[in-house]
């Protein structure tokens, strides 16, 4: 295993998880509004990956989403406390991020869609949560504070680079380090090459037939949400589960199998206060995918590399 480049530990931001919740459920439907937005115009790809959002140096992004002959891009600006909207034909708007009831975002992220004559045909409903209020009726969730936004978006920024260095270790299919809006989480999937019984399903709000989609592969996944721990958690499970997976030793110290969320957690808080975060995390993403490739039996020596492979035969 290699181990990323090290940063110090005071990158990483301290963020309770308490201190925040009002504002991570409003920005939670916000992220979903903006992400069906994608959703509703890119092209399906395998299980899901168009609708994801991605780590920005200031945010978090749709990238670029194809509309007739051109595209737009839709930016969370976590510094700035915008969003911007930005299309390939020169126009432009900005929608304030400040406390305010996700009706009212939605309202005027519409309306700044429509002026750019964007058409945005979303089913205006949140998926996988409990209640699921329509966006143009909730009032309950109103809460933006500017300073934990930008200290949650710090959070994805360390998660966004330790997951891509892992990521970097696996040659076969593998997701991008990507924000999916439905769990608020940022993850990242390896795949075995090998199908995978059909998903049960059960996430609340959501059909049954988009797990089915998304877990149709054999898969280790990984990543990174503002839960599981009093600053959030790391995670990572298998789909399949194979037999024995709970019980295999895995590290560093405090991370452990949550029978909870049915997947093993490291709580953001003991990476952050780790002597090296970074050595920290990476052994918690190696140990677990090596768990369960080993006990699945997955074609290791096929699968993976070493990153640095190129740069050791030689500078061309």
């Amino acid at each position: 295993m290699t181990t990323p480049t090290t940063t110090p530990p005071s990158a990483w931001p301290s963020l309770r998880v308490a201190d925040w919740t009002a504002t991570r459920d409003t920005l939670h439907m916000w992220t979903q509004i903006v992400g069906k937005v994608r959703m509703a115009h890119a092209p399906l790809v395998n299980h899901w990956w168009q609708v994801a959002l991605y780590v920005t140096p200031r945010g978090l992004t749709t990238s670029a989403v194809p509309y007739g002959t051109g595209a737009f891009e839709i930016e969370f600006d976590f510094l700035g406390h915008r969003l911007e909207i930005r299309s390939s034909d020169g126009g432009a708007r900005t929608v304030a991020l400040q406390p305010m009831p996700v009706a009212e975002f939605y309202t005027r992220v519409m309306a700044a869609l429509d002026e750019l004559g964007i058409d945005a045909p979303i089913r205006p409903h949140p998926n996988e949560v409990d209640p699921a209020i329509p966006f143009a009726s909730d009032h309950t969730h109103d809460s933006y504070d500017g300073t934990a936004a930008a200290l949650f978006w710090r959070q994805l920024l360390q998660a966004n680079r330790v997951i891509g260095e892992f990521r970097s270790h696996f040659v076969g299919k593998v997701s991008p380090v990507h924000f999916f809006w439905g769990g608020m989480d940022l993850a990242c999937t390896r795949f075995s090459g090998r199908p995978a019984p059909p998903h049960p399903g059960g996430a609340p709000n959501c059909g049954d037939w988009v797990m089915v989609e998304g877990y149709s592969r054999e898969l280790s996944s990984c990543g990174f949400w503002p839960g599981g721990g009093d600053e959030g958690a790391f995670y990572s499970y298998a789909y399949p589960g194979p037999e024995g997976f709970a019980d295999r030793p895995i590290g560093p110290d405090g991370a452990f199998w949550s029978t909870e969320f049915g997947q093993f957690l490291l709580p953001y808080e003991v990476a952050r206060a780790a002597p090296d975060p970074d050595r920290a995390v990476a052994e918690f993403l190696h140990s677990t995918y090596e768990a369960a490739a080993d006990l699945a039996h997955w074609d290791r020596a096929g699968l993976e590399d070493d990153p640095f492979r190129w740069t050791r035969a030689g500078t061309p």
